[in-house]
């Protein structure tokens, strides 16, 4: 069964005549004769009684029509699909973003993007930055919010946020005796601390690596964890310092009496940014979605300050 097929016989069970579905269908009477004798060859069973008038459907045709019926409202719906994905008002965002930037991101962009895009479906998957560059460049996510360097020819870096990286220094480490909260800090002021580090394939984890190899650091490390929350909860409450952005530095470190130092004389050049490649079609649903992280992000920036 074909769909000019299906359409036919549709056509025919609903004006219970040849000649007046031939009218309808803007097609002659003989054509769409020779079609349902056609039809009724190759099942090999009459689908309309002809000896009636009007026409009725036989126990096959009766079959034949059901079919018929689901297969043109299946193909109605796969028009509709199409129409709307090509008018962008429908489609897949496969997004990357680290599973810390999940938790601030999702709950606050999510519910404006759904209102926006209802039909947009969303697979998320969360990896470390580096990790989601490379899945991005290989074509398995579509965008990727990731802290990078916007350093590779194949993708397309949008400015989301700045991040100043710094030292999160729980409240019973030396450095925070020592020091105010919020003063910029050298590295080597923390060179006898013990640390929490991240695994290898976060952000924060490439800047800290290059930051220790520049200054000959090997400090003590306690745990190394694939989870930023874990990471944090643990400098605070065991007496431990992390290299992280300031955005990490929320009322939860505040009530646990933890303290976050800026790193002096250190100029950041890992921030967050939407990344897309270039050589792919961007969506425009995929544009707003970059556009309302951006704007929420800022919003809430504001509202801290």
């Amino acid at each position: 069964m074909n769909l000019k097929q299906a359409q036919y016989v549709k056509t025919i069970a609903e004006c219970g005549s040849i000649t007046a579905a031939a009218k309808k269908l803007f097609v002659s009477q003989p054509s769409l004769s020779q079609m349902l004798r056609q039809l009724e060859q190759e099942t090999g069973l009459p689908i309309f009684d002809r000896s009636t008038s009007p026409m009725r459907l036989t126990y096959a045709g009766e079959k034949y029509l059901h079919a018929a019926e689901r297969i043109l409202a299946a193909n109605a719906e796969l028009e509709s699909q199409l129409r709307e994905i090509r008018q962008e008002h429908a489609g897949r965002l496969r997004l990357g973003i680290s599973i810390t930037r999940a938790m601030q991101v999702m709950p606050l962009v999510l519910p404006v993007f759904q209102q926006q895009y209802p039909n947009v479906t969303l697979d998320l998957t969360e990896k470390g930055s580096a990790n989601l560059e490379e899945l991005l460049r290989v074509g398995n996510i579509d965008l990727a919010l990731a802290a990078l360097e916007s350093t590779s020819p194949s993708l397309a870096y949008e400015l989301i946020e700045k991040e100043t990286i710094g030292i999160l220094a729980g409240r019973d480490t030396a450095v925070v005796r020592q020091y105010a909260p919020g003063t910029p800090l050298p590295l080597e002021a923390v060179r006898n601390e013990d640390f929490v580090y991240l695994t290898k394939g976060h952000s924060a984890r490439i800047t800290q690596d290059k930051l220790f190899r520049r200054f000959g650091l090997t400090p003590n490390v306690v745990l190394e964890t694939d989870s930023l929350e874990v990471g944090r909860r643990v400098a605070l409450e065991a007496g431990c310092c992390m290299i992280l952005p300031s955005i990490y530095f929320d009322d939860y470190c505040c009530q646990r009496r933890g303290a976050f130092y800026p790193l002096k004389d250190y100029e950041n050049h890992r921030h967050l940014y939407a990344c897309y490649r270039k050589d792919e079609f961007v969506p425009r649903y995929i544009r707003d979605f970059i556009q309302i992280t951006t704007q929420v992000l800022a919003k809430q920036q504001q509202e801290l300050t």
